[in-house]
């Protein structure tokens, strides 16, 4: 639902922003790395410093080149397959910093090694989402089945969570509980995401079998 609304109307908003840096002579893969080395540092400096509210911001101002380089590379007519592999590939790598990072808070002074734990298993379970469609789709075998939580609702999910949670270091009570129950539905829904995956590859891969053997 994220991917289908939420991109569309962010492409459409940053739309100029992307004429702009086109103007300036920047190229899409620039700002691909540039948003990720961001996003990066902003999940592994604040995160397990246990600012939660500034890391979240930081995260956010660079998370939209996501949007941003595909948007500029379209208007370019440069959309190509080194591009989609190097906007993958990063991706991963920014995923992977955010819940890097909130997993150093809790092995560190957050002092809580069972959200430690569920924070490493967000970041593994997310790359494992992301690898079994491209597994499959390798061996030539549809996997066409989005899941319960993709990356976007693994992002929104726990960043919202994180920077509302880091409003308690201004005095804001009572919001410290949403972060650890942010990482716990993310770990949730990326479990079930992966068998509904599994279970469809499965499927495919059976009649793909069955259509064998029949020839």
């Amino acid at each position: 639902m994220l991917n289908k609304y939420a991109r569309a109307f962010f492409t459409r908003v940053l739309t100029p922003f992307a004429a702009f840096l086109i103007r300036l002579g920047v190229s899409p893969d620039t700002v691909t790395l540039v948003g990720t080395a961001g996003s990066v540092a902003g999940a592994l400096v604040f995160f397990p410093r246990g600012e939660f509210f500034w890391g979240t911001i930081t995260i956010t101002l660079f998370i939209f080149s996501d949007l941003v380089d595909g948007n500029m590379a379209r208007q370019l007519g440069r959309t190509s397959k080194w591009g989609a592999f190097l906007d993958s590939t990063l991706d991963r790598v920014a995923d992977a910093a955010v819940f890097g990072g909130l997993a150093m808070w809790y092995a560190g002074k957050g002092d809580n090694n069972l959200l430690c734990a569920v924070a490493v298993f967000c970041l593994a379970s997310g790359l494992v989402v992301s690898y079994t469609k491209a597994r499959a789709e390798s061996q030539g075998l549809p996997c066409d089945v989005s899941g319960l939580v993709e990356r976007a609702e693994r992002l929104v999910i726990s960043l919202v969570a994180a920077g509302v949670a880091g409003l308690a270091t201004f005095g804001v009570p009572y919001v410290e509980w949403l972060l650890p129950v942010a990482l716990w539905l993310v770990a949730v829904g990326s479990l079930v995401t992966v068998v509904q995956r599994m279970v469809t590859v499965r499927r495919e891969a059976f009649e793909a079998d069955r259509v064998s053997a029949g020839s």
